[in-house]
């Protein structure tokens, strides 16, 4: 019985100390805000360490300086914040994720609206890829990505602080919050990811530019519909102020990945550009951008790393577009 009674004693302690431990750790994470989510009661340093762009965006997304953002993947994460600024005056944050589809994006929006109440945002740029064209309702994501972030419910939010990344994280967050010197993630969010290709020898070695030219299907399947991405986020931008400016970019593809006119991927296409195009046709201050068509940049693999990775030549003169719609919004 002693035993026994010793037994209950040290395992009630044990249970006490990790809730005691668990307590304190979320308490500690809360206050400390390791991505910058805004949510704490403290006056902290703006800002995170570099660090990847999923647990960057909150941080970024919320950046009052910011008036112009664009969204995204891979398909337009040349945009350069600083170019569209010095083009059109207005400060664009890059709050691209490579890998993300629609849901993720969207997601995204989401938070960067609601952040931006006080300074409504005066341009959104959202690069719509073939992922867009996904029939699937429930529109479904294939990396990780961490909703919690961005979550609307604070218990969503709270629940998920309790992660082992977190024990790592913290010293590295506390290290930034007390250092004059520690360096911050780049504010406006750009990540030029040319260099990354070059190092796996895209623009190099043989057999990947001889894969450059072997044709490949990006019209996304779906000839028939529906198109619930682009419902979504058509619903999604009723939130936004109405004199925000909405730019759809269809990013472009090298010659060899262009759908057909004729073919079952030319008819996805047609189909899903069509979804775009309505939905640009209703929302007053939005245009669409399609430069999933044939002309003489797409014709040089120079300007390609693969199908769907163009380099920053292909990225200025996509700016340029943007730029001039704006502009013609005006």
């Amino acid at each position: 019985m002693a035993g026994r009674t010793q037994w209950e004693r040290f395992t009630a302690t044990l249970l006490a100390a990790a809730t005691l431990f668990a307590a304190v750790f979320l308490v500690t994470a809360f206050l400390l805000d390791p991505y910058d989510t805004g949510r704490s009661p403290l006056k902290l340093k703006e800002g995170v360490r570099p660090q990847g762009p999923r647990t960057a965006l909150a941080s970024r997304g919320r950046d009052p300086q910011f008036t112009g953002a664009i969204f995204g993947n891979s398909h337009v994460q040349l945009l350069s914040p600083e170019h569209l600024k010095a083009k059109t005056d207005i400060p664009f944050v890059s709050l691209v994720a490579p890998a993300t589809r629609p849901k993720e994006i969207i997601f995204t929006i989401d938070w960067f609206l609601r952040h931006h109440q006080a300074t409504p945002p005066q341009a959104i740029v959202v690069g719509v890829d073939a992922f867009w064209c996904t029939p699937d309702p429930a529109l479904p994501n294939d990396k990780s990505f961490p909703f919690w972030l961005l979550s609307r419910s604070l218990t969503a939010y709270l629940a998920k602080l309790m992660r082992y990344d977190l024990v790592e994280e913290i010293p590295r967050r506390i290290a930034y919050l007390t250092s004059s010197t520690a360096e911050r993630g780049r504010p406006d969010g750009y990540w030029d990811y040319e260099a990354s290709y070059r190092a796996q020898g895209y623009a190099t070695r043989p057999d990947l530019r001889e894969m450059l030219e072997t044709p490949v299907e990006t019209g996304g399947g779906n000839a028939n519909g529906p198109f619930p991405a682009a419902a979504a986020l058509e619903a999604m931008m009723k939130s936004a102020p109405p004199e925000t400016k909405l730019i759809l970019v269809r990013p472009p593809v090298y010659v060899s990945a262009l759908p057909k006119p004729g073919t079952p991927d030319g008819s996805a296409e047609a189909a899903c550009l069509k979804a775009f195009s309505d939905f640009a046709a209703r929302r007053p201050l939005t245009t669409l951008l399609n430069w999933r068509i044939d002309r003489p940049e797409l014709h040089d693999s120079n300007l390609f790393f693969d199908h769907t990775h163009y380099r920053q030549p292909i990225a200025r003169l996509i700016e340029d577009d943007i730029a001039a719609a704006i502009r013609a919004m005006d």
